[in-house]
């Protein structure tokens, strides 16, 4: 597996920096960026998580760090990006992916329930890309962005207003930028994930199980039961690996004439 790794991919020389990619789908991001070439800055605030990803992706064979950090401080992102640039020289690749949400009903959130969510999941985006589409335009860089999103930005979810805005939002900003980057060469395109089987759905899935005892007997039967109340064409949850092999795709030569978009991952959850 090391060899294949190493073999040259459609990404080979190219600089990754994945928010978030600690664990889930930013791990799943980091690891399949590699498998096509690139060298990867895993920016994360679990030093665990992210010093794991490091270790796997070293094993075989690719270059890659570990800044610990939060996406919602400029200070932070500043430590991030001149750390990327010590080690790698440049920055080709941008990967918005840390985020998260909560259940709350709208009329029991507070004002900092708010701020926190929002900051988490549209803040940060703003903050990590006006920094390194800077970084990317003094030198020169036709760089690739791209923002993960949500089904719930294009299909808002009860009991999670805020995520649900935040992520619209994330769709948002990236049509914008897609718009005023295009002039550097820089394409920005959004990856919108349904229901996808990481350490946080699972999480989620038993916190749920704590809270509604009876609604299934574990984690894998609550899954299915997901698949069948929103009826996923497919079958089945998503996985980092479905979600992964589409921003490969679109950080590449493949999807030169791609930007703007809010392509959708979800098994046909969401069609448009």
């Amino acid at each position: 597996m090391a060899k294949d790794m190493c073999e040259k991919g459609r990404l080979e020389g190219k600089v990754a920096v994945i928010t978030g990619g600690g664990s889930g789908i930013g791990r799943g991001i980091a690891l399949r960026l590699v498998k096509e070439g690139a060298s990867v800055v895993v920016f994360d605030r679990v030093r665990e998580g992210a010093e794991k990803v490091v270790g796997e992706i070293r094993a075989l064979g690719r270059r890659a760090i570990a800044v610990i950090g939060d996406v919602t401080k400029s200070e932070d992102i500043e430590d991030m990006v001149n750390a990327a640039i010590k080690e790698f020289g440049r920055i080709d690749i941008l990967i918005n992916n840390a985020g998260g949400g909560e259940v709350q009903p709208f009329l029991d959130i507070r004002e900092e329930d708010w701020n926190r969510i929002v900051d988490l999941n549209l803040k940060s985006v703003f903050l990590c890309t006006q920094r390194v589409a800077k970084e990317m335009i003094e030198r020169g860089i036709k760089g690739r962005i791209v923002n993960i999103s949500s089904y719930a930005g294009k299909c808002p979810v009860p009991g999670e207003p805020h995520y649900s805005a935040a992520k619209a939002g994330v769709i948002a900003f990236t049509q914008a930028l897609a718009k005023e980057l295009a002039k550097y060469g820089i394409n920005v395109n959004a990856v919108c994930p349904g229901w996808t089987d990481t350490p946080g759905l699972r999480r989620w899935a038993r916190i749920h199980l704590e809270r509604f005892p009876g609604s299934a007997r574990d984690v894998d039967e609550l899954f299915e039961k997901l698949v069948r109340d929103h009826d996923i064409p497919l079958g089945r949850l998503g996985t980092p690996e479905d979600v992964a092999g589409v921003v490969a795709f679109l950080v590449s030569s493949d999807a030169d004439y791609m930007t703007g978009q809010a392509i959708n991952v979800m098994g046909g959850l969401e069609m448009r």
